[in-house]
């Protein structure tokens, strides 16, 4: 969709490099259910919403990974967001404001929801709000950066999305010049970008299925 890549040049800007780390799924899944761990759903998205800029890569990472096992998601195929997405296209940025924030107070680490706001906020010239989901998206977004390095299939990067795959193509500048080969993986599917020999691994989780 269009809306991924609107904030290119700020997030080329801004984006940094830190250690990678590696991504342990059953402990994410432990750790958001335990009320005593300091990677609690709870704690960590109070600190998300608040004041995202105090989340440190590994808890950004435990809430966008922690998302696989939320059943309130709010999915790209779902009534609601394609209502959204309507509006969204006929530049109605009231509306898709008044319709993001429900859908973002129901799924608030949805990339493409924070997408469509941060859109909508800047037609409204609203910088506040702008600013606030922007840091929630760098935060996000940093940790799909930082869950490998691409180079081979056991550091692919991970997303939890074909959508949020291709936001973060465009955050790596990967372009139409490269081309698309699929593998079935276990509890998902890796694509590998190929130019000129050159291989981007990703790998899509399906932990549903």
């Amino acid at each position: 969709m269009k809306y991924h890549f609107f904030l290119l040049f700020v997030l080329f800007s801004v984006f940094g490099f830190s250690q990678k780390s590696k991504i342990d799924l059953k402990n994410i899944e432990k750790s958001l259910k335990n009320p005593d761990s300091p990677y609690n759903y709870e704690k960590l998205i109070f600190k998300y919403k608040g004041y995202p800029k105090s989340l440190d890569s590994i808890e950004a990472q435990y809430l966008y990974y922690g998302r696989n096992f939320r059943d309130d998601k709010v999915s790209t195929i779902d009534d609601n967001f394609k209502s959204l997405a309507n509006v969204f296209k006929e530049s109605n940025f009231e509306e898709c404001i008044r319709q993001g924030k429900i859908l973002y107070d129901k799924d608030p680490t949805n990339l493409d929801i924070l997408l469509i706001l941060l859109r909508a906020y800047d037609s409204q010239k609203d910088g506040n709000n702008f600013m606030h989901h922007l840091s929630q998206f760098r935060s996000l977004t940093d940790g799909i950066k930082n869950s490998g390095d691409g180079a081979s299939e056991k550091t692919a990067y991970l997303v939890n999305s074909v959508g949020d795959e291709y936001i973060l193509l465009n955050i790596l500048n990967i372009g139409k010049d490269y081309t698309r080969g699929s593998k079935v993986a276990k509890d998902g599917m890796f694509d590998i970008w190929d130019k000129d020999g050159r291989k981007l691994y990703i790998k899509i989780l399906y932990l549903d299925l």
